[in-house]
């Protein structure tokens, strides 16, 4: 299962109710942040599950100030929770040279930063059993956006492991993907799983016009978190100017790529209560709430 809470929900400036953007994914005891806009600490302390020491990764969308500007103080804090393995960040070109620029103020840290600089349209690495996917949206400079898929694997059958006259000893292994060889006779995982089942799918977007990799990224996702900055109709020209999405498109997405639930997020700080176009959003795509700080939720595979 894989744990998600949306840190922050806010664009371009903080607001007392409202954090700048976040989004932290906790896995198997390890922690991902995705993006760490001001306010990140504060709500990470408010939502009391999740551990500083215990962040691994920190991706970032692009090195606008509501998305990086609360990273030096959470550097502070991991150094100061002890945390001494290297810590991955992951991001557009230039981010070595943007983080180093905001460490003057976070010079010394008990442990390394390693860098992975995106530069492709579309990019993939592996965090613990995840697959993390980065592709890039359309926003006024160079952004990203990020989907984690965690597979499963097809249910094991007995039958098919006496079947084909493998020992026992090897069963669990097998199940883990592992591959034996005895006596001659090698013995694979698919010899004793079934088909591969539906596994679990996370895709997160802000800071960009409707593009078509993100209803590629978006397919099958059981939880898509996307921007709506806008819910007035009268703000679509700004919104299609400062190349954000309005909450419309942003459903309408959700509703091409049948995700499982849309959480919107990244609201313009003019709109105080973004629930008051639900009703009009979930006419367009039913599963959308409008997200606020700290929500949270668990996703767990489906029973079969």
């Amino acid at each position: 299962m894989i744990d998600v809470c949306l840190l922050g929900t806010g664009g371009m400036m903080p607001l007392p109710y409202r954090a700048l953007t976040s989004l932290v994914v906790r896995y198997n005891g390890h922690e991902m942040l995705i993006d760490c806009g001001e306010g990140t600490q504060t709500s990470m302390r408010q939502q009391g599950m999740i551990g500083f020491k215990q962040i691994d990764v920190i991706c970032f969308t692009h090195f606008h100030a509501d998305h990086i500007s609360g990273l030096p103080g959470l550097l502070l804090t991991i150094g100061n929770a002890e945390r001494t393995e290297p810590l991955l960040m992951v991001g557009p070109k230039r981010l070595e040279k943007v983080v180093n620029s905001l460490r003057v103020i976070a010079p010394e840290l008990p442990f390394e930063i390693r860098f992975q600089e995106l530069s492709e349209a579309e990019e993939s690495f592996m965090w613990e059993d995840l697959r993390v996917d980065a592709f890039r949206v359309n926003h006024n400079v160079t952004c990203y956006g990020y989907s984690l898929l965690l597979p499963r694997t097809g249910k094991f059958s007995v039958d098919r492991a006496r079947e084909n006259e493998i020992p026992m000893k090897y069963w669990n292994g097998l199940q883990k993907g592992n591959t034996y060889e005895e006596d001659g006779h090698i013995y694979t995982p698919d010899m004793v799983l079934g088909p591969d089942r539906k596994g679990l799918k996370l895709t997160y977007c802000t800071d960009t016009r409707p593009t078509p990799l993100i209803e590629k990224y978006a397919a099958g996702s059981d939880l898509f978190i996307c921007e709506g900055m806008y819910g007035e109709k009268e703000k679509e020209i700004k919104a299609i100017e400062h190349k954000h999405m309005m909450m419309q498109e942003a459903a309408a997405i959700a509703a091409k790529a049948d995700v499982g639930e849309m959480w919107l997020t990244h609201y313009s700080p003019s709109m105080a209560k973004p629930a008051v176009f639900m009703d009009e959003i979930r006419e367009i795509f039913p599963r959308t709430i409008a997200a606020k700080d700290r929500t949270t939720t668990t996703l767990k595979f489906s029973e079969e």
